[in-house]
């Protein structure tokens, strides 16, 4: 029996079909942020846009379902449609989690989605643009993986062009990609850890961006693969490199017109930021310590947060919670013309439709009481002793994710952005991961004492 399409559906359908697409993936996201999906054949792709794809919650990460639940249903965002740039039989659909007719509690696509509509009641729209860090690297036998190439072994290897030219296949490859899929992409470049990489395309609205980010750490994973490599998104894989951030650059625009209400060229403070913008920050700076669990949100993540440790020096990662112009030892910063606020916190691990709701959240409290977040800081935060910082009131961002958990449960916005399923599951599932590594024995403990007690 034919399929019954509306004239939109119908349209998309034949879009893909004379493009060569033969399956379509209905793809959602696990608490990880890691793709889930299942394939079906375009010819039942109307009843794949209704909702036909079955998921069993309790066999994934952070989907909160009994077994004897009744099954999560993915429904696609038509919108998202994306051929797979590596294979063009296949395209991919970023989709909302539905239980019994109704959107799911703990879908992290509707979680944002509805602190977006809180935005849009405000009367604005939420940009954001992600700078993805990410390294590349070949299989060793110790399974820790090295750099591509054999000259990528400088102490200071940010920018370092033969490092860039000796990958430039694959960093070409995942370039052209992006352009194909319409992202455009305006640089990229060798970042500051050895086979560590970055890519910069343009801003667009936050759900868009968690859907590409989504894509983009899919789609080089199997681009390094097919060149016989492996990519990886780990925030600190080395203990002596810095780590791979992904930088949020945020902006609130008009709903109507689109323009950037974050842009004030006659700021008395000099950074370029109106202010609306400051009030934003002051909401992020208030709920910093929770919102750092979700946009940092592994044990590994705090290997990164810390002011020294790499080869080059300093780490370029936030450690205070405080805001500055142009100044990369801020957790937030105005980068150089204003217009945006860029969070140097979040690391290329995170869930991205969480991170973005908890941060948009914090923003719009701090529009609607009007807070303040006082003067910006200009100099080198790294270089203040702990009195000083105290004196002048700047709070740490946790250390470890126990810490982040714990502000995370204690700040009520937690499960107001989050809901109450999310949140306990959230709660909970950090919880375990902090216990399970604190149980592990590393390889440091058994240098440090085997021999030595």
């Amino acid at each position: 029996m034919a399929e019954t399409l509306t004239p939109e559906l119908q349209s998309l359908k034949t879009s893909l079909q004379d493009k060569g697409v033969k399956y379509a993936l209905a793809s959602f996201v696990d608490i990880h942020g890691m793709c889930k999906a299942k394939a079906v054949p375009l010819s039942h792709f109307g009843q794949m846009m209704a909702g036909s794809e079955l998921f069993t919650g309790a066999a994934l990460d952070g989907v909160p379902q009994a077994v004897s639940d009744e099954e999560v249903s993915a429904r696609p965002d038509p919108d998202s449609a994306t051929i797979l740039p590596w294979n063009s039989e296949i395209a991919w659909f970023a989709s909302d989690l539905y239980l019994q007719g109704k959107p799911f509690d703990a879908c992290c696509r509707s979680i944002l989605k509805k602190v977006l509509a809180e935005a849009a009641e405000m009367g604005f729209t939420f940009n954001m643009g992600i700078e993805t860090e990410f390294f590349i690297l070949k299989e060793t036998a110790d399974g820790r993986g090295a750099p591509v190439s054999d000259r990528d072994t400088l102490a200071k290897p940010c920018y370092d062009l033969p490092g860039l030219l000796d990958n430039f296949t694959w960093v070409q490859e995942i370039v052209e990609a992006m352009n194909q899929l319409g992202w455009d992409v305006y640089s990229f470049d060798h970042e500051d850890g050895n086979g560590q990489f970055e890519t910069d395309f343009t801003y667009c609205d936050a759900l868009k961006m968690s859907d590409r980010l989504t894509f983009f750490k899919l789609m080089v994973k199997e681009i390094a693969k097919k060149h016989g490599y492996f990519a990886t998104f780990m925030p600190k894989p080395f203990a002596d490199r810095t780590g791979s951030g992904a930088h949020y650059n945020m902006s609130l625009a008009d709903v109507k017109t689109g323009e950037n209400l974050f842009v004030d060229v006659d700021d008395p403070r000099r950074c370029g930021l109106s202010k609306l913008g400051y009030q934003f920050i002051s909401g992020v700076l208030r709920h910093a310590q929770a919102i750092c669990a979700v946009i940092a949100p592994t044990v590994n993540s705090y290997k990164r947060l810390v002011p020294k440790g790499s080869m080059s020096g300093f780490t370029w990662a936030p450690v205070y919670i405080c805001y500055g112009n142009n100044n990369r030892t801020n957790m937030l910063r105005i980068p150089l013309g204003g217009g945006r606020v860029e969070c140097r916190a979040s690391d290329i691990s995170s869930n991205l439709y969480l991170g973005a709701a908890m941060i948009l959240a914090a923003g719009l409290e701090g529009i609607r009481e009007g807070l303040d977040p006082g003067e910006p800081h200009t100099e080198n935060m790294y270089e203040y002793s702990l009195k000083e910082l105290e004196e002048k009131g700047i709070k740490f961002l946790p250390r470890t994710l126990g810490g982040a958990i714990a502000a995370f449960a204690a700040d009520p916005l937690s499960k107001l952005v989050m809901g109450d399923l999310m949140y306990q599951t959230y709660v909970d599932f950090k919880t375990q991961e902090w216990e399970e590594y604190h149980s592990h024995v590393s390889d440091w403990e058994i240098q440090r004492y085997l021999k030595f007690f």
